[in-house]
């Protein structure tokens, strides 16, 4: 599923490093599964929690429901991002998300790609069809896995977990909810302490934080706080060092 800040084009740079000597028996938790783009490469026990509600209510309906999202018009997004409230959570979650340009919660109706993209058969695509259809293609890998929507100083992890960490990145656009990054970096280190593998993206960190992989990249969430368009930032990978 496109999902602003996704890191589905590095998974498969992240993953090998982070469920490297992963055994059967710990839990794999994303803390902010967002778009389920890293956690549906993964098998065995998952916890995918975020705080979005009416994101986690989507998956879930998706997933554990069978529900098959129809395709909305204009005038229904329109409808329903003036008043959401009259909608079920899990249809407000898919027409917000799935719906709107580049992942981005009711950032904009999301329905056939500019002229200048045509395909050769003339036809123009349609960024909510794509949409449709590469949820479609994650569901069977979610099966099973634990949809939980908490603040992420809330959840309940298992010991001995293997967490990955992708949250709001400082400095770059906001996003649903404000985020406390000292605190976010406090629960890290007292994770790892407890003795959970702890891994963490984001473009920057406290000098305590180890970086253990890089890639400069284009992104449309820039280091230096602005947004759209192809900015070079370099995404980055860290675990606590102390």
């Amino acid at each position: 599923m496109k999902y602003m800040g996704s890191k589905a084009r590095f998974a498969k740079h992240i993953l090998p490093i982070v469920l490297e000597g992963r055994t059967e028996a710990q839990t794999y938790v994303e803390p902010f599964a967002g778009g389920m783009n890293m956690i549906d490469k993964v098998v065995g026990k998952r916890i995918a929690n975020d705080i979005h509600t009416e994101l986690i209510e989507m998956w879930k309906a998706l997933v554990c429901d069978n529900w098959k999202p129809p395709y909305y018009s204009k005038d229904q997004y329109q409808q329903i991002r003036a008043d959401k409230k009259s909608y079920k959570p899990h249809i407000v979650g898919w027409v917000g998300f799935a719906c709107s340009y580049s992942g981005k919660y009711f950032g904009g109706y999301a329905g056939d790609y500019p002229e200048n993209r045509r395909l050769k058969n003339g036809k123009l695509p349609n960024y909510q069809i794509e949409a449709i259809n590469s949820t479609a293609k994650q569901i069977p890998k979610l099966k099973g896995v634990e949809f939980t929507n908490k603040n992420y100083w809330e959840l309940d992890i298992p010991k001995n977990s293997v967490i990955y960490c992708d949250p709001p990145y400082q400095n770059t656009t906001k996003y649903h909810h404000d985020f406390n990054h000292s605190f976010f970096w406090d629960w890290c280190r007292e994770k790892s302490k407890q003795g959970h593998k702890v891994y963490i993206s984001e473009y920057n960190a406290p000098n305590d934080f180890v970086c253990v992989w890089q890639k400069v990249t284009n992104s449309q969430l820039s280091a230096n706080g602005s947004t759209g368009g192809n900015k070079i930032s370099t995404e980055r990978l860290f675990v606590y060092g102390a």
